[in-house]
């Protein structure tokens, strides 16, 4: 495993730690009121759906960085990275129906994709 994979699944594992501990402690302070017509991320989903979405992004991410050893460990980096992949593929979702860029949203898919394939090949 190069040094760029090894840094591209750092980096990975960074962006979803941030934002999944930002789901979880200060989703509540984030919300806004749909009616004022400046929503935006969660706003329009229950607390519970949010730290939910921030507990997955969260553990997923320390999955990543886990030194588990040997082939354990590449075979949770790949699970881990699969999984934020699919998570990335329904935010992508959620954000067009939205009418929002999903271009945030498809590169971080991009990123995991890269990860699962610098750990498989």
């Amino acid at each position: 495993m190069s040094s760029l994979d090894r840094l591209m699944e750092f980096l990975l594992a960074g962006v979803f730690l941030w934002f999944g501990l930002g789901k979880i402690f200060s989703y509540n302070r984030r919300a806004k009121d749909p009616r004022d017509g400046e929503t935006s991320g969660l706003a329009d989903l229950p607390y519970r759906w949010a730290a939910l979405i921030g507990l997955f992004e969260t553990a997923a991410a320390l999955a990543l960085i886990a030194p588990v050893g040997g082939l354990l460990s590449a075979t949770v980096a790949v699970t881990a990275a699969a999984a934020l992949a699919l998570l990335m593929m329904a935010a992508s979702i959620y954000r067009v129906r939205r009418q929002e860029s999903a271009i945030p949203t498809i590169v971080l898919f991009l990123m995991a994709v890269f990860v699962i394939a610098a750990r498989t090949l």
